[in-house]
């Protein structure tokens, strides 16, 4: 089997504004991967750049996508391992972009092994729960909202912090005061407090609760990481600060965190995801499967991989939930309210609906 071709597209999903630590993003700024072979199999991947994160933007997807595909012609798309370090081997980091290639192979192998990718992975089903993740706004308007998804039935709310110290306490105690004792309670502080504020916030806001907090500080204060995990009493997760089973490696070896969070766009995909996995294992440190703003496609084949992969026990999988104005997908994940369910279809079980696709910008490598 050898790859044909590869089409482009600029999948922009409209969305509400979405505020965290890092700025506002007011659109999915997503790339659809399609790859084509001569055994009439087509793969498809999908990742959404958040350039405040990644310092990727779609442009720069586009860009790089347009490169990585020319490496890709006339290659098997099966030795995915080797395809993946041919991406290596032209260009370091760009991890967001690489996702949609890894992903897109990895649908091209499970529909050739005529399985779910799930199966494909080795996994099996299990019943797997997604928060809900609140952006920032005042504390009155998230506890309202937390309030609106408790009514809904959620049970667990992710809080997004780090705009201002005082504020950010405030947000929490007003959320938990009016959601009860019984939700789950995390916060992502998106890089958004220095080593004072941190510990000063972590230790305010542990009287309400709070399971973890993702990503307290800047990735250039990784080396007070493990000063701040030894004194907060808030379990912490490293989100940012851990791109691939390296940084998984010395955060665990630093005793920096207590979790780790697991997301393709960082890691460029389901192959190293899986090597994250496997060093978090080995330590006993559990995962979380997040993600960006990608649409169905993508937290499909994230749904796939979490399903094989039984050290990840969070779960943050609720992007299409979170204000996409379109649901471009065909196929894919079915939300059963915040519980999540993965088709038995071959591949990843999800692709875009060709309506939607006739109106993006699209490239053809061939």
């Amino acid at each position: 089997m050898v790859i044909t071709h590869i089409e482009i597209f600029r999948f922009s999903i409209p969305t509400k504004p979405f505020v965290i630590a890092t700025g506002t993003m007011h659109f999915s700024q997503n790339v659809l991967i399609r790859i084509y072979t001569d055994a009439g199999i087509h793969g498809v991947g999908e990742c959404s750049a958040f350039p405040t994160i990644v310092g990727e933007t779609q442009e720069t997807c586009i860009v790089m996508a347009k490169e990585f595909a020319k490496i890709f012609i006339g290659t098997d798309p099966l030795q995915i391992p080797d395809r993946m370090n041919d991406l290596l081997g032209f260009a370091a980091h760009n991890g967001t972009i690489k996702s949609a290639f890894d992903m897109a192979l990895f649908d091209i192998a499970a529909k050739h092994a005529g399985l779910p990718l799930y199966q494909y992975l080795g996994g099996q089903k299990r019943s797997i729960e997604t928060d809900i993740t609140i952006g920032i706004s005042t504390p009155e308007n998230m506890a309202h909202a937390a309030l609106e998804l408790k009514a809904k039935g959620c049970s667990i709310i992710k809080i997004k912090l780090g705009k201002d110290l005082h504020d950010d306490i405030n947000r929490v105690k007003q959320i938990r005061n009016a959601v009860g004792d019984e939700m789950i309670l995390r916060i992502d502080a998106n890089q958004g407090w220095d080593f004072d504020e941190a510990l000063f916030a972590l230790g305010a806001i542990a009287a309400y609760d709070i399971e973890f907090c993702e990503q307290p500080m800047r990735t250039w204060y990784d080396d007070r990481l493990p000063e701040l995990h030894a004194n907060s009493p808030v379990k912490i997760m490293a989100d940012e600060s851990c791109y691939n089973h390296h940084d998984a490696r010395k955060l665990i070896n630093s005793a920096s965190c207590s979790y780790l969070n697991i997301k393709f766009s960082k890691s460029g995909g389901i192959l190293e995801a899986q090597k994250i996995h496997e060093v978090a294992l080995q330590a006993g440190i559990k995962c979380m499967m997040g993600g960006m703003l990608e649409t169905r496609i993508g937290m499909s084949a994230s749904m796939h991989f979490a399903l094989a992969s039984p050290n990840i026990v969070f779960f943050d999988m609720d992007s299409p939930l979170l204000g996409h104005l379109a649901d471009p997908v065909i196929g894919g994940i079915i939300y059963n309210g915040y519980h999540i369910e993965v088709p038995d279809t071959p591949g990843i079980g999800a692709d875009a609906d060709p309506a939607f696709l006739e109106s993006c910008e699209k490239w053809l490598i061939k």
